[in-house]
């Protein structure tokens, strides 16, 4: 299995978040399955033409989103990333609904607000 990782140059989203965004997607899709283990920061550095750092920052974000997880000297592996990434969003669902209440918008309100959000992510 490999990765198969396209970065584009010319894209306004920055190398790091296209990085990030492809491996989150393959591993919750189950593309990368849990325990696949990633190449190593410089190895995919080189693969892709990016800056060591750049590939580090996109694998700290993943980190901090439970996507992978990192086994010192052993690598960094695909983790069990759906329960880490449901339970994220039930905490920002959480935090918006009291927000919503605290600001003293009603449900078709708030719903709206997150419709319009959802679209303007997801490119609609």
């Amino acid at each position: 299995m490999t990765l198969k990782i396209v970065i584009d140059q010319g894209a306004a989203t920055a190398p790091y978040e296209q990085l990030r965004a492809q491996i989150a997607d393959r591993a919750r899709s189950g593309k990368l399955p849990v325990g696949y283990k990633l190449p190593t920061v410089r190895g995919l550095a080189e693969d892709l033409g990016l800056a060591a750092n750049t590939v580090a920052k996109a694998y700290r974000a993943l980190e901090a989103d439970g996507v992978i997880e990192t086994r010192g000297r052993n690598g960094t592996f695909v983790a069990a990333a759906g329960d880490a990434s449901e339970r994220l969003a039930a905490v920002a669902a959480a935090a918006y609904a009291g927000e919503v209440l605290r600001l003293g918008l009603g449900r078709d309100a708030a719903r709206s607000a997150v419709e319009q959000a959802l679209r303007a992510a997801y490119g609609e």
